[in-house]
């Protein structure tokens, strides 16, 4: 059945990669769509890339630890 921690590091990696595509997808359709700086669709982009990123980090820095 495989280890469960792997299990659960790799899908922890796969969603926060999905969370940083939303992300950017989100920032990338709002300037394109005539969207100013502080639209909300740049600002829930820049939070979920920021979120994913941090997670990604976060899980990097934690199995450099172990």
């Amino acid at each position: 059945m495989g280890d469960p921690r792997g299990l659960h590091r790799a899908t922890t990696r796969i969603l926060s990669l999905a969370m940083v595509a939303i992300g950017l997808a989100l920032v990338v359709r709002t300037l394109a769509a005539g969207g100013s700086g502080l639209a909300l669709g740049i600002v829930l982009g820049v939070l979920f890339v920021a979120a994913g990123g941090a997670r990604l980090y976060l899980q990097a820095r934690q199995d450099r630890g172990s």
